[in-house]
């Protein structure tokens, strides 16, 4: 018996007492909880920057009006000297930068996206018990390869907006017919001694702007 076969078939036992005109959606059970345990938004914000640091993405903190600031900061931490920009970007967030913009273009290759230095990207929601970011290319996300080519990205986040606790609260946000991308924390992949590399089949370093509405509030790591 193949894998596929055993999977198949734990389907149609699960399936087993739904009439055959049942649909999927009915016929499964979906009483499962949608997040393990109850938490306050400031809460899940929290839960959402500790995961992501312990993924080894790199977290800031700013309001609406310090993100142009931020972002012109990490670019010229970072000594980028190119900086790939999705269609749809709010050219406010790159307000305080003169660094040079590549557009996201349809024609563009590998091998071009590769020389650019940094991308900056939002999402389309965050999950904090993951420490997940989805990116449906929508129109600040741009097309999935600008996010997995160049080695620096940052993904700014829309807090609390785009942050839920779980994934069977994210599923009813995203559309399973768009380009979905789920990153948690840098590219990384171990061998078998479990020898740790990044950068392999996407950005080596992931920096999460997490955007409030506080005025005045500063930056942080």
């Amino acid at each position: 018996m193949s894998s596929r076969d055993v999977i198949l078939g734990r389907v149609r036992r699960a399936l087993a007492d739904a009439p055959d005109d049942t649909p999927y959606e009915q016929a499964v059970d979906r009483s499962y909880l949608r997040e393990h345990g109850a938490r306050s938004v400031a809460a899940t914000v929290e839960l959402l920057a500790e995961n992501l640091a312990d993924y080894r993405a790199i977290v800031h903190r700013c309001t609406a009006d310090g993100l142009p600031t931020v972002i012109a900061t990490l670019l010229a931490d970072r000594g980028s000297t190119s900086v790939l920009v999705p269609a749809g970007l709010d050219g406010e967030w790159l307000a305080a930068t003169g660094v040079p913009r590549v557009p996201d273009r349809a024609d563009s290759t590998a091998r071009e996206l590769d020389r650019v230095d940094s991308v900056v990207t939002g999402c389309a929601v965050a999950i904090a018990e993951t420490g997940t970011l989805v990116l449906d290319g929508g129109p600040a996300q741009g097309r999935r390869r600008i996010s997995l080519v160049p080695d620096h990205h940052i993904c700014v986040v829309r807090v609390p907006d785009q942050v839920v606790s779980s994934v069977p609260q994210a599923l009813p946000r995203l559309d399973p017919t768009r380009p979905l991308t789920w990153i948690s924390g840098p590219s990384a992949t171990s061998d078998i001694e479990l020898d740790r590399v990044e950068g392999v089949h996407g950005p080596r370093t992931l920096e999460v702007v997490l955007v409030g509405g506080r005025p005045g509030a500063d930056v942080t790591a």
